[in-house]
């Protein structure tokens, strides 16, 4: 590697957006990228725990919630590597009456950590669309398929809310599968529902209907997770900030033009150019932008979320998540 380029480690899921720069295709100017694509999971619990990689992907909720305390690791690009509509991740018992969302209210819930951004998304959507206060549920936290997972980071949430943990020698899925609890919300399936356990299924089986009416009504797709670099690095090289960014803008233009090619499918679904195209006409051409202006109001929702949510000290701006030089690229 060259001596006068910064040589900076990254930990990212290998996506097909971000592929051409984890796999060296697309290169950062001035800087050498020693990349390690990993699951999510451990790229949060590696950068916040431990700080290990320069770049990190990172979880939205978890950075929220630390920058709130002014105690967080890294700095933001606007680089939006993850995002998914939420309504899949409701499932539910079917022999308790659930026949509509609003029937979630007082009942017993588990989730997997009460913090992640999918949850966040979720009890936001859940309130706002069909009336679910926070303080009706009584949360039951624990591992999804493992006993004894706890929350990544401490939280002080407001009095009402009923957060407790489930036993330590047990698990979501089976909690659900055995009727201890009427209802799970996770980003991930649970193996319950997977594996067609009677009385279990998602809350809303059609999930895209439901999802493809939420962004026609709201314009919201959620973002879950972005690219952070090491505070400390950030301060020595800010300009390594923007040179970031506009990599990962390029390697997303790449998986772009990939998935709209007919002639030959760089996908292996056989109708996922149809796909595309179905998304463009009802989101537009970018439909997964990066940068601030276009996903002021996507974050603002959130932070919102957030913070009614007890999980942010403060209402934090959406400025303060980011490298200032990120917010306007220079046009020509």
């Amino acid at each position: 590697m060259d001596k006068d380029r910064l040589t900076l480690s990254m930990s990212c899921c290998d996506y097909d957006r971000c592929h051409a720069l984890v796999n060296g295709r697309i290169q950062v100017d001035g800087v050498d990228l020693i990349t390690s694509p990993n699951e999510p999971e451990e790229s949060f619990h590696r950068a916040f725990q431990y700080q290990e990689f320069d770049v990190s992907e990172l979880s939205l909720s978890s950075f929220v919630m630390l920058t709130s305390r002014g105690e967080a690791p890294y700095v933001g690009i606007p680089a939006f590597v993850s995002r998914l509509f939420r309504h899949s991740g409701v499932y539910i018992r079917t022999d308790r009456g659930i026949d509509h969302p609003s029937k979630l209210s007082g009942r017993t819930i588990g989730l997997p950590e009460y913090q992640i951004t999918a949850n966040v998304w979720i009890r936001g959507i859940l309130e706002e669309e069909y009336g679910v206060k926070l303080n009706s549920i009584a949360w039951r936290q624990g591992g999804l398929e493992e006993a004894g997972r706890e929350e990544r980071a401490p939280l002080s949430l407001p009095p009402d809310v009923d957060l407790k943990q489930i036993p330590s020698d047990r698990n979501l899925s089976e909690m659900l599968a055995s009727g201890e609890i009427d209802a799970l919300i996770s980003a991930r399936a649970p193996s319950c529902f997977l594996q067609n356990a009677p009385h279990v299924n998602r809350m809303f089986p059609d999930f895209k209907s439901v999802e493809r009416e939420y962004y026609k009504k709201t314009g919201i797709f959620p973002i879950m997770h972005l690219i952070g670099i090491r505070r400390t690095i950030y301060e020595r090289h800010p300009w390594a900030a923007v040179n970031l960014f506009k990599a990962f803008i390029e390697s997303k233009k790449h998986a772009m033009y990939e998935l709209g090619q007919i002639g030959h499918l760089f996908s292996s679904l056989p109708w996922s150019v149809a796909e595309f195209q179905e998304t463009t006409s009802l989101m537009g051409s970018d439909f997964w932008p990066y940068g601030v202006d276009p996903n002021r109001a996507v974050l603002d929702r959130f932070i919102d979320y957030h913070h009614r949510q007890g999980l942010s000290k403060r209402r934090v701006a959406v400025e303060e998540l980011f490298a200032p030089s990120t917010l306007h690229l220079s046009k020509i």
